[in-house]
């Protein structure tokens, strides 16, 4: 697919700092949310948001949020191309890997993430660790398969899952369960002492992660060679977007309409499905992903050297920043309580970005340390974190 008589292949480095960056830019995108959702939970946002309730100042906030989960599950599976095919060395196979970190994730989603939400466990919300873990228990299943069969059955699930939105189950029904797993966002299971919920139906997810995975060649190319197909997806995406969103032909179960304002139509535009992710949905993050990874690999400063830290640890930093959330909620709701109904809350937004920035600082030097630590050990543990 990405073939170029002209290029010259290049060896790929062992880390590949653009890749880090991007997951660093969207692990402070997704601290912002995660500020937000503890303390500014008062003021909630649906899916799709409604625009009439929602500020702009909050729906951009969460917009910007749109971009962690198919960073993540799309990096995952670009990741997993290149542990497979490394620059200096025979291929091998990722299949073990990835069958064995999948169920190690799905394993922290029900316990130590769970935890780190609730404070205690009576309910287990299945979220983003949960759809990358399935994702790469799907994709380890799928390996076998060739590389463009791989790439098609990526591209008919992004492309097509909209499709099944009138497919649908009650409780009790016999399909209810795979479909809330794969679909529809719903609660899996209910006694008196525990609730599951899905909330990231995986579907679209493993067709993210197989669109990754076979994104991989393009860190064979050169890479001025590769700058220009990243380029060229991204502006693909973006232009389909705008077609498709732009007639409301298909793609998203929200239509837009012009509002009174210029923010408002906008921001009926951007206002996007994310559970299940729609087309639209993944059309936009991952084509701004593509533009962004073209980009990156020019940037060279201190900011960009600050994202590549954070990037290079991302399960390190996504845990130590839940559990410091929860003890500063804790900590307030002792100090102060509750002044939102039951909730302790702030009262601005620009209060919340300026919580998640006070944060980055304070987390950038133990993530600076466990990056060092974990790159220059050789304990196999280590590769899960």
């Amino acid at each position: 697919m990405f073939e170029d008589n002209s290029m010259t292949t290049a060896l790929v480095k062992k880390r590949i700092d653009a890749i880090d960056m991007l997951r660093g830019l969207v692990i402070l995108l997704m601290l912002l949310d995660h500020v937000r959702e503890r303390f500014f939970y008062h003021v909630q946002v649906s899916d799709p948001m409604d625009i009439s309730v929602t500020e702009p100042g909050l729906f951009f906030s969460r917009f910007a949020a749109h971009f962690c989960a198919p960073v993540f599950v799309f990096l995952t599976g670009l990741s997993a191309w290149l542990y497979a095919h490394p620059a200096q060395g025979t291929a091998r196979s990722a299949r073990s890997f990835l069958f064995k970190r999948g169920l190690f994730l799905i394993a922290l989603e029900v316990t130590v993430i769970t935890v780190s939400w609730m404070g205690s466990y009576h309910t287990v919300w299945l979220q983003v660790i949960w759809a990358i873990g399935l994702s790469m228990l799907a994709l380890a299943a799928l390996l076998a398969l060739p590389y463009r069969l791989l790439l098609l059955l990526g591209l008919l699930i992004v492309f097509g899952h909209n499709a099944l939105t009138p497919i649908n189950f009650a409780a009790g029904e016999w399909g209810y369960s795979l479909w809330t797993i794969l679909h529809d966002r719903n609660i899996l299971f209910s006694v008196d002492w525990l609730t599951v919920k899905v909330s990231y139906p995986v579907l679209p997810w493993i067709g993210v992660i197989l669109l990754g995975y076979t994104a991989g060649p393009l860190y064979q190319l050169d890479a001025a060679v590769r700058r220009r197909w990243l380029l060229r997806l991204g502006g693909a995406c973006l232009l389909l977007l705008l077609l498709l969103r732009g007639f409301n032909i298909y793609g998203e179960t929200l239509p837009w309409q012009l509002q009174t304002t210029a923010t408002d139509s906008l921001m009926a535009i951007l206002n996007f499905t994310k559970y299940p992710p729609s087309l639209h949905f993944l059309l936009v993050t991952l084509g701004i992903m593509f533009l962004l990874l073209a980009q990156m690999e020019r940037w060279q400063s201190k900011a960009a050297q600050v994202l590549v830290t954070f990037g290079s640890v991302p399960m390190f930093f996504y845990i130590l920043h839940l559990y410091l959330l929860l003890a500063l909620y804790s900590i307030c709701m002792a100090l102060f309580g509750p002044n939102q109904g039951t909730l302790f809350a702030v009262n601005q937004l620009s209060l919340v970005w300026l919580i998640s920035i006070a944060l980055a600082l304070l987390l950038y030097r133990p993530t600076k340390w466990f990056s060092r630590y974990k790159h220059s050990s050789k304990k196999a543990w280590l590769r899960y974190l």
